[in-house]
C-alpha cells in the first residue's frame, strides 16, 4: 500500500485528509442535530447540511476505492485528486467571503472554522496533487 503512495508520508497526509473528511460527513449527516446546535442553526437546515454532507460521502467512497480496490492504486486519478483540490480551495474562499466579507447569519455561534478547516484541506490536496504528480498524471 505504501508503494501506491510513493512513501508513508503521502500515505500518512491522505488517510489524514479523508478522515477530516469523514469527521465533516458524520457530523452532517449522522450527527446533524448536535451540528446544527453547534453552530447556532434552526433544524430547517437539516436537509442541506446533509446534503453538503454527501458530497464529503461521495469522495470517501472513491477514496477507499482508491486505497483498497483498484489495483494500481493512484495511477491516472488526476481528476479526482484535482477536483477535491479545487472544491477545498472553493470552499477556502466561500468561508473567507463568509467570515470576513458578507457576514449574513452570524451569530454568537458563528466560528472561523469555515476558514481553517478549508484551508488546511486544501494544504493537505495541494500536497498530494504535487507529491503524487508522478503517478496521478499518467
Amino acid at each position: 500500500m505504501i508503494a501506491k503512495f510513493n512513501n508513508i508520508f503521502y500515505l500518512i497526509v491522505f488517510i489524514a485528509h479523508f478522515v477530516a473528511y469523514g469527521v465533516y460527513a458524520y457530523k452532517s449527516v449522522i450527527g446533524t442535530k448536535s451540528f446544527l446546535k453547534q453552530y447556532g442553526m434552526d433544524v430547517t437546515g437539516a436537509g442541506i447540511v446533509r446534503f453538503f454532507g454527501g458530497f464529503f460521502i461521495g469522495s470517501i467512497l472513491m477514496a477507499l476505492y482508491i486505497m483498497f480496490v483498484r489495483n494500481n492504486g493512484v495511477e491516472a486519478t488526476w481528476g479526482f485528486f484535482n477536483l477535491v483540490f479545487v472544491q477545498n480551495l472553493v470552499l477556502f474562499f466561500v468561508g473567507f467571503y463568509n467570515i470576513y466579507i458578507n457576514k449574513l447569519g452570524h451569530t454568537k455561534k458563528t466560528s472561523v472554522e469555515a476558514v481553517i478547516a478549508p484551508g488546511i484541506l486544501t494544504l493537505l490536496s495541494a500536497i498530494l496533487c504535487y507529491g503524487l504528480a508522478d503517478k496521478i498524471y499518467i
